[in-house]
């Protein structure tokens, strides 16, 4: 009984860990359809997102079953409860990947970045990617000295988020009302992607250690 129960307890950090995977590949995705304007690489995006919530409903059934039939207490209990917060944080940066897939489906066979900012928007696909990657590889690990490093990369995304600000707000804005929109949503989606990381971070240092940390997102 004692060998299933903790099977059942990495079972749940096993598909946390997918579920970040899965969120990490739409993001990527959604980056390249986005700036080189993929319909079908969109699309797989959008239908992706289903995957992801199977996974949250699936973790959300199974540690809500362990916390009732099992009763686990200290490290085991967080390790529950923390797996089931961090799975909804999941979601909705899965969500955020699928609203910058939506927005070049939207605007295909045209871009809704102008060309002058496709570097800035790149890079923070990539930026993004690569924390919830990350993310997914401390979590396996239970390694939260590593923890630094996302929070260094997340002021990398605030900067590159500044800076779209700043060239929208410039007097010789040349690409109307639409794309400042368009560009003023994506950046936002980009930024509150790596809020969700940083949040993913914070939650396992306290499942690995009992220690809280001040979380965003």
């Amino acid at each position: 009984m004692r060998e299933h129960y903790h099977e059942e307890l990495d079972d749940v950090v096993d598909k946390l860990v997918s579920m970040t995977q899965i969120v990490s590949s739409m993001m990527e995705r959604a980056t390249t359809a986005l700036l080189d304007g993929q319909l079908a690489l969109a699309e797989s995006v959008i239908a992706a997102d289903d995957d992801v919530d199977d996974l949250n409903r699936e973790i959300e059934t199974l540690a809500t079953d362990i916390i009732a039939l099992q009763q686990p207490v200290a490290g085991d209990l967080r390790t529950c409860i923390s797996c089931l917060r961090m799975a909804t944080t999941v979601e909705r940066a899965g969500d955020l990947a699928r609203h910058v897939a939506k927005t070049a489906r939207m605007r295909y066979p045209e871009r809704a970045v102008p060309a002058e900012l496709e570097s800035v928007f790149r890079e923070m696909g990539q930026v993004a990617t690569k924390m919830m990657t990350e993310v997914g590889s401390i979590l396996a690990a239970r390694d939260v000295s590593r923890v630094q490093a996302l929070e260094l990369a997340d002021d990398r995304m605030d900067d590159l988020h500044r800076q779209l600000f700043r060239a929208l707000l410039a007097d010789e804005w040349p690409h109307g009302i639409e794309a400042a929109v368009d560009v003023t949503l994506l950046s936002r989606f980009y930024e509150r992607y790596a809020d969700h990381c940083v949040s993913m971070a914070r939650r396992t240092v306290y499942l690995v250690t009992g220690h809280r940390v001040d979380e965003e997102g």
